[in-house]
């Protein structure tokens, strides 16, 4: 059985935006579906091997939306579970957001205006609506609203599945990474470098890591770290934000900044997150 969602509603309402969010959730995202396709698209996910579990359909112009309430009952009574979500918003704010991207609206009828064509629109639509499973009203909700009630209405059972958090290590010697959300120094802690021992190691081995460790400073500034990070993920999701990067750095990238982005993220694990762990300049010379 598949958990199928099909996204209709009206020209401007948000349905690509809503595709996009639910296809950040792990929902696998057919945008502008024609009706006669929707049984072959779910008979072949049918057949990936079970891969696609959650399916959803964003059904493009009125004809099509018209259409497809009989195909969605066949799916139904075939065993999916098949839900149909509709976007809707005042005709005042569909002008707006037209007035402001200068796109066409793609219902023509000859001689309406947009006003017009707008509210032409939903009284073709009333019985879509009127079927639908959820009606969403985004007259008043911005790009992150949108997203957050759809992490809460489709989304996994814990928020932190929401975000992927990554955790790299790196050297201010090679630069700073790029597209990262926040960067910690740890250069203030003693550098294991000037140890002759274990200056050919790195944050990965153990002698090091205890080196690090041992460190006075070190234990408060990974409380603190943890404590900033509890607070500030939460919001992120909040925001909408798929994705969130911190970055360690020390002078070389191989020592500190290892030891510490490994540690951070084994306490990041203890607040509910799974975070991926890269070490960017640990095996430079």
């Amino acid at each position: 059985m598949t958990d199928i969602l099909v996204i209709t509603g009206l020209s401007g309402a948000g349905r690509s935006q809503a595709a996009d969010d639910l296809e950040d959730l792990g929902w696998f995202v057919v945008d502008n579906l024609p009706v006669v396709l929707v049984d072959k698209v779910v008979e072949l996910s049918g057949e990936s091997g079970g891969a696609i579990d959650q399916l959803c359909l964003v059904v493009g112009n009125v004809r099509q939306q018209t259409s497809v309430l009989a195909s969605l009952e066949s799916l139904r009574k075939a065993g999916h579970r098949v839900r149909l979500m509709f976007l809707e918003a005042s005709t005042r704010e569909l002008v707006s957001r037209y007035e402001a991207t200068r796109r066409k609206h793609p219902f023509v009828e000859e001689g309406l205006g947009l006003e017009a064509l707008i509210e032409r629109e939903r009284t073709i639509l009333e019985e879509v609506r009127a079927a639908a499973d959820l009606v969403i009203d985004t007259t008043g909700l911005n790009v992150h609203q949108l997203k957050s009630k759809l992490v809460e209405l489709f989304g996994p059972t814990s928020s932190q599945d929401v975000l992927q958090v990554t955790v790299t290590s790196f050297g201010f010697k090679y630069g700073l990474p790029l597209d990262v959300d926040m960067v910690l120094d740890v250069r203030f802690l003693p550098n294991p470098h000037w140890d002759e021992r274990l200056r050919p190691m790195t944050g990965v081995d153990e002698p090091v890591r205890e080196y690090v460790m041992s460190q006075p400073a070190t234990t408060e500034f990974l409380q603190r770290t943890l404590s900033l990070l509890e607070l500030v993920l939460p919001a992120y999701v909040q925001e909408g934000r798929s994705y969130f990067t911190l970055a360690i750095g020390c002078t070389g990238g191989r020592h500190r900044s290892v030891v510490l982005a490994e540690s951070v993220a084994a306490g990041m694990r203890n607040l509910g997150y799974a975070p991926r762990v890269t070490h960017r300049d640990m095996a430079t010379n």
